[in-house]
């Protein structure tokens, strides 16, 4: 295949993997997004396989590497379910870190015929590469067990930790000005340091980091994949990666942004750590008011009067798989006359758009799902509220209490409806730790219990109501 042919394949992969972000902007484009980005990765792995630059016996691990990889893939797809889909997007973050890191000291191990400064410039590509490769896999490694329960979602808050931060750095920034113009022992000894020291960085950055700051971790870990993944693309100088890298990186960097705007929370405070795994300081508000707890033949009596209902579904929404009942639930609520919306906060759950994936997965239409921006004025106008197992994000005291931990983050104000009713199996905090005055109300009431069970309990109560209507 000639060097012509290949640059302009890339171009075409490049131009619908732009096309592929594009589309995956909304809803209502996002399987066309993806089957861009399929098309694109086809186009790109073919024109790399039948490149100058395998040849013979290659073809062979290449197409033994790719099924491998395709066989993996395909497993973890269809065994997956929803709900560990934010740990299972880390994980694979930490492959392309992972990645970067194998490919800096392949480049650096493999006979060079570079000089002066394009010599200099291939080493300092080689080192930054290995660098932010690495602190993507080992902090990808510590997202996936925060995201899985088997690390504490509470933040390691170390004495002295952000100076123990710019020591690590200020050390690899040392190893790479003595990786420059070594000679071939003190480099590789050199890059083997700086590696371990940047592996350290990684997990002591994510740990510092408590669990209501997880979705922005996980689209700042994609970022720096992307930028890993561009890194490679210098070393291998395969224009295509570079452009895909940069396109991930960039893209996770914007999605970081707009998390962090939706919480009122700088980037930088983000990274520093020490938010969404404390417990409320004793200064804080403490709830006041009693509890009042609600059935289901009530909930559906409630809903039944309404008019108009959203509900704002949570990461425990997600754990009991209630979307589809829930759906039905909205589905016979129409046909009785009332509004029924889906109220969605940028960080529900505990990855960038999952509750949007969970609903569109149950076939939720678009037009009845609403950002916050959206639907938060609303709620003064709302019957009933119909809150599924998100805790930190209909927190009032993000916006009365200064003294609580996520005091100025944006929440959905759904106690402003007339009743709220939270399904909720206990009384225990959200992910970030933090009692929540909502439960305790005058107009919100508590439905515990598995949300599944309740979720069809209340279906069918919809049913058995609107059959005996019929009768009549």
């Amino acid at each position: 295949m000639s060097e012509s042919l290949v640059t302009v394949l890339y171009l075409l992969s490049g131009a619908l993997f732009i096309l592929s972000l594009s589309g995956l902007s909304a809803q209502e484009t996002a399987s066309r997004g993806n089957r861009f980005g399929v098309l694109g990765m086809l186009i790109a792995i073919a024109t790399t396989a039948f490149g100058a630059q395998v040849s013979g016996s290659g073809y062979v691990v290449l197409a033994l590497c790719v099924a491998v990889g395709a066989g993996i893939g395909a497993v973890l797809a269809a065994r997956v379910e929803m709900t560990a889909m934010p740990e299972l997007v880390a994980i694979l973050h930490s492959f392309v870190g992972l990645a970067a890191v194998m490919v800096g000291f392949a480049t650096h191990l493999a006979p060079q015929h570079l000089t002066g400064v394009e010599h200099t410039i291939h080493e300092i590509e080689i080192f930054v590469g290995v660098f932010v490769g690495m602190v993507t896999f080992t902090g990808s490694v510590v997202a996936y067990g925060k995201l899985r329960g088997t690390l504490s979602g509470k933040p390691l808050l170390l004495p002295a930790r952000h100076w123990l931060n710019l020591a690590m750095l200020l050390v690899c920034v040392a190893l790479g000005v003595r990786f420059a113009g070594a000679p071939e022992a003190v480099a590789l000894q050199s890059l083997l340091i700086m590696t371990g020291v940047a592996g350290v960085f990684g997990v002591h950055m994510v740990m510092a980091i408590g669990g209501a700051d997880m979705p922005v971790v996980v689209s700042m870990l994609n970022s720096y994949s992307g930028w890993a993944a561009s890194a490679a693309g210098f070393m291998l100088s395969n224009d295509l990666l570079i452009l895909t890298g940069a396109l991930v990186g960039s893209s996770g960097a914007i999605l970081s942004y707009i998390m962090c705007r939706a919480m009122n929370r700088s980037f930088f405070s983000v990274i520093m750590g020490g938010f969404g795994g404390a417990t409320v300081t004793p200064s804080a508000q403490a709830p006041t008011g009693e509890v009042q707890s609600i059935d289901v033949a009530e909930t559906v009596q409630l809903l039944r009067e309404s008019k108009r209902v959203i509900i704002v579904p949570g990461y425990g929404m997600a754990v009991a798989q209630a979307q589809y009942p829930l759906y039905e639930i909205c589905k016979t609520l129409g046909a009785q006359g009332a509004k029924v919306r889906f109220a969605i906060h940028p960080v529900a759950g505990r990855l960038p758009g999952h509750m949007n994936v969970l609903l569109a997965e149950a076939k939720v239409p678009y037009d009845t799902v609403f950002e916050m921006e959206e639907i938060n004025e609303d709620f003064p106008e709302t019957d009933v509220v119909l809150v599924i197992g998100a805790n930190d994000i209909v927190n009032p005291g993000a916006l009365d209490d200064p003294a609580s931990p996520i005091y100025g983050m944006p929440v959905l104000e759904v106690w402003k409806a007339g009743t709220t009713i939270v399904m909720k199996r206990g009384m225990a905090s959200g992910y970030a730790g933090v009692d929540n005055p909502l439960f305790y109300k005058e107009n919100n009431r508590m439905l515990f219990g598995d949300a599944r069970k309740n979720v069809e309990a209340i279906l069918a109560g919809l049913r058995q109501g609107r059959g005996a209507e019929a009768a009549e």
